[in-house]
């Protein structure tokens, strides 16, 4: 009877697993009696080892920590300071001076400034037409002319009456009338010499001129136009001299006075120095702030114009700081913080993260408010890149 196929293929299959099993059991046997540390049977067990020392600050068996930078050290210093308040403010002219005409009703016939101009005190800005005050001076001193004939008659007149007045030839009436007729002419001999002078105080008024030294810092003055009296012509920033309006609160201003430095600074333009002038006299009650006037002289030779945003500091006086180089800070999350360095012998080292709080700044320097006490060690540079509880290398200048 023949064995079915399927019978054969199982007998076969259970054949080569018994074979692969007997293989693996040898391999395993072979390999435990080539260990070391491998005891033979019946013999005592070995020693056990010894682990190594355990790095300070690290737990036993555990390797040592591997510093996270090499950095330097520097040490929070206490000086003195400049003690300086800061203000916003704009520049303005001193005094600004309005030019106009003094007549009315004359042509603008010159126009011999522009914006910007440097002008002299009693300089001709502008003429205006002088024709029709030309015609009546010459009328008035006709009138002029006619009037000191007239007083002269007159004179002679009163004059020969005074001399008959003791024989009778003329009543006391007409010796009356002849000296009223002096008096009138003489009355009017003055009155043409005044409108003489009013002409020609006007003739003058035709030369528009300089009220003082300084900048032409606006024209409305047009040729041709016809002016009325009193109208604007030019605007004049007097001697050219600059003011700082400072905008400080009403508790800053109590810090100030007149005579304190400043040093203002426009952006765009430069930098000059000043001096509190006079502080306001009223604090304005929608901002509460007031305004401290600061004179500038030397203002329009920095490029300081009229106008122009300026941010200035008031020295007053000096104080002592605690100070930090800047790179020795690190801003996260809108904070300061500082890596201040435990006590070591070696070259190794552990930070811990101190939160401080900023102040003033000077050159590469920063003012510790608080958080820091004076000759503490904190990390010079790379404070960015360190965690608290960071071990570094500390490397000796």
């Amino acid at each position: 009877m023949t064995t079915p196929l399927f019978l054969h293929r199982a007998i076969r299959a259970l054949t080569i697993a018994c074979a692969l099993g007997v293989g693996l059991a040898g391999a395993a046997a072979a390999q435990t009696a080539n260990r070391p540390d491998a005891a033979a049977p019946g013999a005592p067990p070995a020693a056990a080892t010894t682990p190594h020392a355990a790095t300070p600050g690290t737990a036993a068996g555990a390797p040592a920590p591997r510093p996270a930078l090499s950095v330097t050290l520097t040490r929070a210093e206490r000086a003195q300071w400049p003690l300086r308040m800061s203000a916003n403010g704009s520049i303005a002219a001193w005094q600004e001076a309005i030019i106009g005409a003094e007549i009315g009703g004359l042509r603008l016939t010159e126009v011999r400034v522009a914006v910007g101009d440097v002008v002299r005190r009693g300089q001709v800005l502008a003429v205006l037409s002088a024709e029709t005050l030309e015609a009546e001076q010459a009328q008035v001193r006709a009138a002029l002319a006619e009037a000191e004939a007239t007083l002269a008659d007159a004179r002679a007149n009163a004059e020969r009456a005074q001399q008959v007045a003791g024989t009778g030839a003329l009543s006391v009436q007409q010796i009356a009338q002849y000296q009223t007729a002096e008096k009138t002419a003489q009355a009017r001999l003055q009155s043409v010499r005044a409108q003489l002078a009013a002409v020609q105080l006007r003739l003058r008024f035709t030369r528009v001129l300089a009220s003082d030294d300084g900048v032409i810092s606006a024209r409305a003055a047009t040729l041709g136009a016809v002016v009325a009296p009193g109208q604007e012509l030019f605007r004049l920033i007097r001697r050219n001299r600059l003011e700082w309006r400072a905008e400080v609160t009403a508790s800053e201003l109590g810090r100030l006075k007149p005579g304190t430095p400043v040093l203002v600074t426009a952006e765009g333009a430069g930098t000059a120095a000043g001096t509190v002038r006079v502080l306001g006299p009223t604090v304005d009650p929608q901002s509460r702030n007031a305004l401290v006037y600061v004179d500038l002289p030397d203002a329009a030779r920095r490029g300081l114009r009229p106008g122009m945003f300026a941010r200035g500091e008031f020295g007053l006086g000096e104080q002592a700081a605690l100070s930090l180089p800047q790179e020795a800070v690190a801003l996260r999350d809108g904070f300061a913080y500082v890596f201040r360095v435990a006590p070591t012998e070696g070259d190794q080292a552990r930070v811990s993260r101190v939160k401080v709080q900023l102040g003033r700044r000077a050159e590469n320097r920063v003012e510790i408010v608080s958080g820091l006490k004076a000759d503490d060690t904190v990390v010079a540079a790379g404070a960015a890149f360190l965690a608290d509880g960071d071990v570094v290398r500390v490397v000796r200048r």
